[in-house]
């Protein structure tokens, strides 16, 4: 199969060409299609960037072209990374959306004139608009959101801290929207290396005196703290804060600490989690995993655009994994349906 990347010269687009030939993703037969936009120095940087991959990797590199219309290619995954990130000034999600729809229409319309009829995995943000957007020329089975993988994947790396034990050995997801109305899903956390007197402990001291209809405010109130710290050069601070919250938190609110304390952003573990997906799409995995979908109404009477659980398959998803989740994160699940409609009118 032949992948392109949709913002390859972007630091997180950099990141997922890099991890999917150092991963073995692509066969040396295959094609790697780095795509940039038309003009100036995206253009120009696209083709330093092949020749670095190919100096890299020249022991295992896939067949690597540059262009700036995808629709030239024939790609049989597209991999959206372009758009602004967040900045100080983009920090809102209305503002970043303003921002990069034209962006996302761009893309669609590229999309659109390709020859064959690809799968998409979006990771631009605010990833909602961009999943919603591609969706009216991609069927809504073959395009899938990576953010509610980041977002699990933070989750369980923080519970597995609680916990005292790696990432691999903890099972839990985060659902809703990508942004404050996370959607953590308490009720099917599971930890078989744990007891399960010491989960329910970790669980219940996270979970006390709080709720999920009040998580978003949290998040807000404690990002704006965190991010406050660091504008006053309180970096060691702003970390010490974000590590007293509880897990739920923390996973919503470091990226915030990293993008605006690592130089760039959070490229290494964004691009991790797209390439995490397009190797269950590439290997034909049918597996379940929280993912940005298009809903149709047949689950949880959500029509559009929210993160759940679903089955891969090598042409996207195959079908909702329909879990038994309680009646908060069910409701607070329809809460972020709404945000994301809202936000991508």
């Amino acid at each position: 199969m032949d992948v392109a990347i949709i913002g390859a010269t972007g630091s997180c687009g950099r990141q997922v060409a890099a991890q999917l030939i150092e991963r073995g993703s692509l066969a040396e037969s295959a094609t790697l299609h780095l795509i940039g936009h038309a003009g100036g120095q995206h253009e120009t940087e696209l083709w330093g960037l092949r020749a670095d991959l190919r100096d890299a990797f020249a022991d295992r590199s896939p067949i690597i072209e540059v262009g700036t219309d995808v629709a030239q290619t024939n790609a049989d995954l597209v991999v959206m990374m372009a758009g602004a990130t967040v900045t100080r000034e983009t920090s809102d999600r209305a503002v970043l959306a303003a921002t990069n729809r034209k962006i996302f229409a761009e893309a669609t319309s590229d999309i659109t004139r390709m020859s064959n009829e690809p799968t998409v995995i979006v990771q631009s943000n605010p990833v909602e608009l961009a999943l919603q957007m591609i969706s009216e020329t991609v069927p809504r089975h073959r395009i899938l959101g990576a953010a509610a993988w980041s977002d699990s994947l933070r989750f369980r790396r923080e519970l597995a801290a609680d916990l005292h034990v790696t990432r691999p050995k903890v099972y839990a997801q985060m659902w809703g929207q990508h942004g404050d109305h996370l959607v953590p899903i308490w009720s099917g956390i599971q930890a078989p290396t744990v007891s399960d007197q010491r989960l329910a402990d970790v669980i219940g001291s996270a979970r006390h005196n709080r709720t999920l209809a009040d998580l978003p405010a949290e998040i807000i109130a404690a990002r704006g703290r965190a991010l406050s710290l660091i504008e006053s050069g309180k970096v060691v601070d702003s970390y010490q804060f974000i590590q007293q919250q509880p897990a739920d938190i923390r996973a919503a609110i470091k990226p915030f600490f990293t993008h605006f304390t690592a130089g760039r952003t959070t490229e290494l573990a964004t691009a991790h989690a797209v390439v995490d997906i397009a190797d269950m799409v590439l290997g034909g995995q049918r597996r379940a995993v929280p993912a940005q979908i298009l809903l149709d109404g047949e689950h949880w009477g959500i029509h559009g655009v929210a993160a759940v659980s679903v089955l891969t398959s090598p042409t996207g998803w195959s079908q909702i994994v329909v879990e038994d989740i309680a009646d908060d994160e069910q409701a607070a699940l329809n809460r972020a349906a709404k945000a994301i409609d809202v936000a991508n009118r």
